[in-house]
């Protein structure tokens, strides 16, 4: 329930009495008086006159001697607020999911608090930290470091606050996001395709660019990358495969492959890489050392610059695996109100995919000279940290 401070019309105990309600998450919860104490932040003493008090008005049922439960026939209305820590804005791909989720939340007149991480294990922690003592009803996590994830889940979890983990999981988390396995295939798939189309099946060797500390389901991407090139082309023996940490982001994996070509004179490279920041800054690699014709390259995101990139003329940026982070927003708006509404949800949500190429790319985003970074509208505050 949303009440201003400022207003001189507000009945306090009203507000308080809301608060008790609200503590009963679900019609089936059954609360003790220190239960309830817990979840509002009330003194021991107000908490017990104001549940007496709404047990006394029909509010409350009393089962046994101490403990509670809404009555029957009280249906709570109120406005949930979910916080949102975000793994950054530096990608196009983190700011769709943020922008999308954002317009989400504004529909369903939820109240989102958002929080940046930066794509910083540290300043995830205290993401969580803060929208804890928010007193959030769920979380939406959006953070990269499968190092850290078991303490952020161990904070949610202590707090009693359930949580939506985007694209790496989190213990105790619903899991929305990637098929990762599943992902990675398709590139294989349309990378074998792309040799026999163009190189007559003859590959010297495979790159695989990887995101190290994102753990192990996103290198089951690059994994099913490798299954996806043996079953659509038959591999010389003496094709060898060569992974490169590029931490999924352009500068690092534009470096990396540097450090690579320096010592590859190989003239036939399949690239599968685990991110389109991660192609792109390959492609660059390429592109300077003057051996773009030697590579063909699979991104995952379709982010808008890769997709920029596949209307460039003679790319060797040959296609990108979409996950439409546009849409994410709706799918984990329903998924939060289910979970928050005690109904039974699966252990993991994917997201669809599918091959974006030079040739379709305009069939799946034909706006992309519409649409602009800038005028992003939502509900949500932002709280920035400083690293």
């Amino acid at each position: 329930m949303k009440t201003s401070n400022h207003s001189r019309y507000t009945v306090k105990s009203l507000v308080h009495a809301s608060r008790v309600l609200e503590a009963f998450q679900t019609p089936g919860d059954i609360l003790r008086l220190r239960d309830v104490v817990e979840r509002t932040g009330f003194h021991k003493g107000m908490c017990f006159r104001l549940l007496y008090t709404l047990h006394q008005c029909g509010f409350l049922d009393k089962v046994g001697e101490n403990h509670y439960r809404l009555a029957a026939e009280v249906r709570r209305r109120r406005l949930y607020r979910l916080g949102y820590a975000a793994q950054g804005q530096e990608a196009s791909f983190d700011r769709e999911v943020r922008a999308g989720l954002m317009r989400a939340a504004e529909r369903a007149e939820i109240e989102l608090i958002v929080v940046d991480n930066r794509y910083q294990p540290k300043i995830a922690l205290r993401s969580a930290d803060y929208l804890i003592r928010e007193q959030v009803d769920l979380v939406i996590e959006f953070q990269t470091d499968e190092t850290i994830a078991p303490a952020i889940a161990a904070k949610y979890l202590q707090a009693h606050i359930p949580f939506i983990a985007i694209d790496i999981p989190h213990p105790g988390a619903t899991y929305f996001g990637a098929n990762n396995y599943q992902a990675g295939l398709m590139a294989g798939h349309h990378l074998g395709r792309w040799a026999k189309r163009n190189w007559n099946g003859e590959v010297d060797e495979i790159l695989l660019i990887e995101l190290q500390r994102a753990g192990s389901l996103p290198r089951t991407r690059l994994r099913g990358i490798g299954v996806g090139i043996g079953e659509s082309l038959r591999v010389a023996e003496q094709c060898r495969t060569v992974s490169v940490d590029g931490d999924g982001q352009f500068p690092t994996a534009q470096e990396r492959v540097r450090e690579y070509l320096r010592q590859s004179k190989a003239r036939r490279i399949l690239v599968g890489a685990v991110n389109d920041p991660s192609a792109l800054g390959a492609l660059r690699a390429f592109q300077e050392a003057g051996r773009a014709n030697h590579c063909a390259i699979v991104g995952q995101n379709a982010e808008r610059e890769a997709r920029a990139e596949l209307r460039a003329a003679n790319t060797r940026l040959v296609a990108s695996v979409a996950y439409f982070p546009e849409k994410y927003g709706d799918g984990l708006i329903r998924l939060a109100l289910d979970i928050l509404g005690g109904k039974a949800v699966p252990p993991a949500l994917f997201t669809t995919h599918h091959i974006v190429t030079p040739e379709n790319v305009d069939h799946f985003y034909p706006n992309d000279d519409l649409l602009s970074d800038s005028g992003v509208s939502g509900s949500g505050v932002s709280i920035p940290y400083s690293r």
